[in-house]
């Protein structure tokens, strides 16, 4: 029943993206039809992190969002798609590519601020450059206040990333993020991970409704198994119960980006981003 049930959503949520927009005037009878077609997503800012497709040249990543039919990202830092070796005017124009092409990138990361002030003053100027709200980071605990004093001179909001039960001494679940910020800034927040929170031994669910005021943007994503090990697989192949989560989304109004990172298949991974995209979506079809 499990992959009957699975093959069923990803039917829905695949061919519903490829059927071409149909004149509302045949609709008349029935006027909440195009709203949801429209809007698939109901109201959630749903897009891809680059990362997923980092071992692409910027150019095929921008085709590989667009073919799989969302409209926002989250622009990784790696050479292929704006690094922070490049010029200010480099990376103003790649992120001119992205949104030349209708996308709209909502957040830059993971980045690592690990290394003392002019590091992470670089990443801050890296975000401005591309004209993001957000940066998701992994930064030491004895680098919070750092991060307060940058969040007041850019306002750009952090997005702390869990890491899972590896991350010893950092930040393995969303909870411990938000015990390590509670006390600055309100812009210092969080990047929740599903599959990170899961194996940290966290509800996703639960830490999205416990965390919902400093959450700031979400890593939407599957997992074949607990532990210590990631283990990344297609959506709804795996364990993580993604309708509890988009539910969670759903009840907050989450306005943040909710980027599928797709970290399986590095070489090759439309086929499993877009499988995860249409799984994902005809849960949300079914929601409505």
């Amino acid at each position: 029943m499990h992959s009957i049930s699975r093959r069923r959503l990803i039917q829905v949520g695949t061919i519903a993206s490829m059927i071409p927009a149909i004149p509302s005037r045949l609709f008349a009878s029935s006027p909440s039809t195009t709203t949801d077609a429209a809007d698939p997503w109901l109201g959630l800012k749903v897009g891809v992190a680059t990362y997923s497709l980092r071992d692409l040249p910027i150019e095929e990543a921008i085709k590989a969002v667009k073919r799989v039919g969302l409209s926002y990202v989250s622009i990784k830092n790696v050479k292929n798609h704006i690094d922070l070796s490049h010029t200010t005017e480099e990376r103003k124009e790649r992120a001119k590519m992205f949104r030349d092409a209708g996308l709209i990138p909502l957040s830059v990361g993971n980045v690592s601020m690990r290394t003392g002030e002019a590091d992470i003053r670089k990443a801050f100027e890296y975000a401005r450059d591309i004209g993001v709200p957000t940066i998701v980071c992994s930064p030491s605990i004895d680098s919070i206040p750092i991060l307060d004093k940058m969040v007041k001179e850019f306002d750009i909001k952090l997005a702390i990333h869990n890491h899972g039960p590896e991350d010893k001494g950092f930040f393995p679940s969303p909870f411990d993020v938000m015990r390590a910020v509670e006390k600055f800034d309100k812009r210092i927040g969080l990047c929740i991970d599903v599959g990170h929170t899961a194996r940290a031994g966290v509800d996703p669910a639960d830490s999205i409704l416990k965390c919902q005021e400093r959450l700031y943007d979400l890593h939407m994503k599957d997992i074949s198994a607990m532990g210590d090990k990631n283990t990344p697989i297609e959506a709804g192949r795996g364990i993580l119960d993604s309708k509890s989560i988009l539910a969670a989304l759903l009840k907050i109004k989450f306005q943040g980006l909710v980027g599928f990172e797709y970290e399986k298949d590095g070489k090759d991974p439309i086929p499993g981003l877009a499988e995860s995209v249409g799984y994902n979506k005809g849960l949300l079809a079914g929601m409505k």
